[in-house]
């Protein structure tokens, strides 16, 4: 009876984790345009013979390589005969797919997406996200559907639309092939996040993520070199390369990814998706701490409504948890109650007998 107390308790308490994790997670990749906008401010000022060293392709390529070295000392004991002998078939393909997915399609649609629009119209679609998110667990991990999720993501996509139309004529939006590769990408990052979902159920955390790295990094590799030519990677020695990419290693790739991943397996599509919901505002007020960037009068309108869908989101998660709890405690008096008439029926009989 004290063991099953103790799982009892023991799975809010995960719940919890997860969802802290997850929230500290959206905030790391909220923050991580600011950073690679800061680092390559910094390479733009120290350029290696005329050219910026400090890339985006560049800090993810070799970020990944470097967030390996953290991953194998503390995930070694994971990658055991045993361990390896109990993934079936379907486990490899898991992982081979979220490693195709989320370290090279997912961010190579999204570089594309930047070089023909703006960062602006690449949010404004992005925040298709947090409801297809939660659709897309319905129909395809069989998931219950939260209606209040649901709804606080229909929200807070409301909220950025407002933000992005009172940034004034640079804002207009069109839709044109950066439009079509950031659906894609949201599209390739929302599948990403339902394998990781299905893959950590089954894989240990290590294999999973060392897997996936080694994997990801390789094809990103081959499909940078496919899309920009043989010499993109040509400045990866560089001194002031390797001074700043630390930096986006350690906070964005390692903290960023094991928060996600581990959250991911521990809290529910409802909590991701309403913490999903506030990297928006997330990341504009962090562009504002970092950059000074002025995100226009669409900042507070556009915020409050996004805060608004979080009440929302966090009442229905709130009232949901209290009627279960009812429901539960309904159960528990009716069992009481029917124990109690068959010991009384009982009782009865016995006597008659």
């Amino acid at each position: 009876m004290a063991k099953a107390d103790t799982n009892v308790a023991q799975a809010p308490s995960k719940a919890l984790l997860g969802i802290g994790l997850v929230w500290l997670a959206v905030f790391i990749y909220a923050s991580s345009n600011s950073i690679v906008s800061l680092l390559a401010d910094i390479g733009r000022q120290h350029p290696v013979m005329g050219r910026n060293a400090v890339s985006l392709c560049n800090l993810l390529f070799l970020g990944s390589l470097i967030s390996l070295v953290p991953m194998v000392f503390m995930f070694y004991k994971d990658w055991t005969r045993d361990n390896l002998r109990k993934l079936s078939r379907k486990d490899w393909a898991v992982l081979t797919l979220s490693a195709l997915l989320s370290s090279a399609l997912t961010p190579a649609l999204f570089f594309i997406a930047l070089d023909y629009t703006t960062v602006t119209n690449v949010v404004l679609i992005g925040r298709i996200e947090p409801p297809l998110f939660l659709l897309a667990t319905f129909f395809v991990l069989k998931e219950p559907l939260d209606p209040w999720a649901f709804g606080a993501g229909v929200i807070a996509l409301l909220g950025a639309m407002v933000m992005i139309a009172m940034n004034g004529s640079d804002a207009a939006f069109t839709f044109g092939k950066g439009e079509i590769a950031t659906v894609f990408a949201t599209l390739s990052f929302i599948a990403s996040t339902i394998v990781t979902r299905v893959g950590l159920k089954n894989v240990p955390l290590g294999i999973f993520s060392i897997y996936r790295t080694v994997l990801g990094t390789i094809i990103y590799y081959f499909l940078a070199l496919y899309l920009y030519g043989p010499n993109h990677f040509q400045d990866l020695f560089t001194a002031v390369l390797w001074k700043w990419v630390w930096v986006y290693a350690i906070i964005v790739i390692i903290i960023g990814q094991f928060a996600w991943n581990i959250g991911l397996k521990n809290a529910r599509a409802g909590d991701v998706s309403l913490a999903t919901s506030f990297s928006p505002v997330a990341a504009l007020i962090i562009a504002m701490v970092l950059l000074g960037e002025d995100p226009g009068p669409g900042l507070i309108p556009g915020g409050l409504i996004i805060l608004a869908a979080i009440g929302v989101g966090q009442f229905g998660r709130i009232r949901s948890t209290r009627l279960k709890k009812q429901r539960e405690e309904a159960e528990q008096r009716a069992k009481s109650k029917l124990d109690r008439a068959l010991e009384q029926e009982g009782r009865m009989n016995f006597k008659g007998a």
